[in-house]
């Protein structure tokens, strides 16, 4: 396994092949026809340093689990009871896991590769999960596996669909129960809503021993069983209905923090043993992992020019939380760093694992407050819980607005706004050639990583929807398809608000060019290092390097103060007209802050 802290690995590099598929549309066809990245991809090979720290991060978990599991724990059900993983990836803080293994006598954990994940994206055809994100999933779902394993249990492995994979093994192992966690936007919550209704036409008998002792049995219907698990503050325990969410973060903010408590984590049981009894007889076996070359993909790594290498799994994301909290001890200058964007500890980089629930937001909230008690509590150590109020926001905003997150016009139903398509105008954005070396730069990493910074995709939205005019849906979709973190609810709450159309009306804002580079990259470190030609430029010209780079592909609409020309300004913002939200029909279309 590669170190997430990237360090010096033999390789060969080679050109980066052109992986992404072709797809039903014409922005989808060009990336073949018409990108030219410019970056390599490298073939990793062992090393005794890798070896190093994966023996390291295996004996972080190892202590983490052995400190969260408790003997108290009592197991009261009978029968099987299915975990149907899904963006919960982990064992630590896992209620779904934890009530599955309390309402049976054996748990059937389970993993569905759902070949829709892997098709294009709504409007403009993108692959829907790019090659380097597919990877870090593959990697945490085997990651998953081996500690299950080491549990007593293991993870059954399928690529399938949902709805039609979870009531097969509800009817070959008579489970009567198959326990999930909630998702919020439309193409999950369809799945559900599939999943129970063939659970529905089963008819299991129930009740019958796991050693073969005589009991008395009956027929019924497994049920599907939802639980809140995403967020770091409970649905429940909010003070106000998803339907009331204040409109503005702040609002929001001040509510959960003066009203209500972080709930504990979920501790685990020293065993999850044993394992169902057709899996023990062998008449039925755990599946195989299947390959991206199966996925639809090309193999390709993460660059080695990256801020880090990120590896999936819940065990690289404890080591990441030890290493950045404690080791180092990054969380006391948090507050100060997090606007960087070169280097692996400017931000916590928590958010890829995050995503897809390899750690929890309650976990690190408890290890914050634990800094706090023993090492130093100030703005650093909040600023972290802030961040992740702004992911659990974007949660409960995917709630409220429905699909409305998804649309043209977004939640504020915002009409007026002249949005291009312009195909030549979105490549040069999305491949890191408009001529802005700061645009640039971040565009590149991009591709290369499958990472950005937060100030990054600020910088980059605000130039795609304010500079060039352009559908703001075309880079969500982009991101959708790139992003190691991508989770919709964040991505798109991040890019309503980016392109003025998002339930904040205050969120009307533009980032000017020459003013950021000014403030975040001043010696112009960070584009020399994406953009080698500009790094023989004195440091004062990186970001405007004249004829020595490639000619901007638009002129600036905004002055440095944030106001607009109005002479040349696509986006006039004083034509707007904004009606009122709320949930929106269809099936929709779909940068995370933290």
């Amino acid at each position: 396994m590669v170190s997430i802290l990237a360090p010096s690995i033999s390789s060969s590099i080679q050109p980066l092949p052109a992986s992404f598929r072709p797809a039903k549309c014409f922005l989808a066809k060009s990336i073949r026809r018409r990108t030219n990245y410019q970056i390599f991809w490298v073939r990793c090979g062992s090393s005794s340093s890798d070896s190093n720290m994966d023996n390291k991060a295996q004996s972080i978990t190892e202590d983490v689990f052995r400190k969260y599991s408790s003997s108290k724990l009592v197991r009261k059900g009978k029968g099987v009871a299915i975990v149907w993983f899904r963006n919960d990836l982990r064992l630590l803080d896992n209620e779904v896991l934890v009530r599955a293994w309390t309402a049976s006598e054996s748990v059937l954990p389970v993993y569905c590769f759902d070949p829709r994940q892997f098709g294009t994206t709504h409007y403009f055809g993108f692959p829907k999960t790019g090659e380097l994100r597919a990877q870090f999933i593959l990697e945490g779902v085997s990651d998953l596996r081996r500690n299950l394993q080491k549990k007593g249990l293991d993870l059954f492995i399928e690529f399938g669909k949902p709805e039609k994979v979870l009531p097969k093994l509800a009817a070959a192992t008579a489970a009567h129960t198959v326990f999930a966690q909630k998702e919020t936007c439309s193409e999950e919550v369809l799945v559900e809503k599939l999943v129970r209704k063939n659970l529905g036409k089963l008819d299991v008998t129930v009740g019958g021993s796991l050693d073969g002792a005589s009991r008395s049995s009956k027929t019924l219907c497994p049920k599907l069983e939802l639980v809140w698990g995403a967020t770091m503050y409970h649905l429940d325990d909010l003070p106000f209905t998803t339907s009331q969410l204040p409109d503005v973060y702040t609002q929001f903010r001040k509510g959960v923090e003066t009203r209500c408590q972080v709930r504990s984590t979920f501790k685990l049981p020293p065993s999850l043993a044993p394992k169902p009894k057709k899996f023990v007889d062998g008449e039925m076996d755990w599946g195989t992992m299947p390959t991206l070359e199966q996925l639809g993909l090309q193999a390709r790594q993460q660059s080695p020019l990256g801020v880090m290498k990120f590896v999936g799994g819940e065990t690289a994301a404890l080591h990441r939380l030890q290493d950045y909290f404690w080791e180092k001890d990054c969380l006391r200058v948090y507050k100060e760093t997090r606007n960087g964007m070169l280097g692996p500890n400017y931000s916590t980089k928590f958010s890829p694992w995050l995503a897809f629930g390899f750690i929890s937001a309650r976990y690190i909230h408890e290890e914050v407050k634990r800094y706090e008690r023993e090492r130093v509590s100030n703005d650093s150590t909040y600023w972290v819980l802030f961040e992740l109020i702004w992911r659990d926001y974007f949660r409960f905003v995917s709630m409220k607005y429905g699909n409305a997150i998804f649309h043209l016009e977004g939640p504020r139903r915002v009409k007026g706004v002249r949005w291009s398509q312009n195909k030549e105008l979105f490549d040069c954005w999305r491949n890191g050639t408009t001529g802005y070396p700061l645009i640039d730069a971040n565009m590149k990493e991009l591709i290369a990583t499958g990472f950005m910074s937060n100030r990054g995709r600020q910088i980059v939205c605000s130039f795609l929807v304010r500079d060039m005019g352009i559908d703001w849906r075309m880079g969500a979709e982009w991101f959708e398809s790139l992003l190691l973190d991508y989770d919709p609810c964040s991505n798109y709450g991040n890019w309503t608000y980016g392109a003025g159309v998002g339930n904040d009306p205050r969120e009307d804002r533009y980032f000017s060019i020459p003013k950021q580079a000014q403030n975040y990259d001043p010696d112009g470190d960070y584009v020399a290092h994406w953009i080698p030609q500009l790094a023989n430029l004195s440091k004062s010209q990186r970001h405007f390097p004249g004829q020595a780079y490639l000619k901007p592909v638009v002129s600036l609409k905004f002055a440095n103060s944030g106001r607009p020309r109005p002479e040349s300004n696509k986006l006039d913002f004083s034509k707007m007209e904004f009606k009122s939200g709320g949930n929106s029909g269809g099936f929709r279309g779909r940068s995370r802050r933290f």
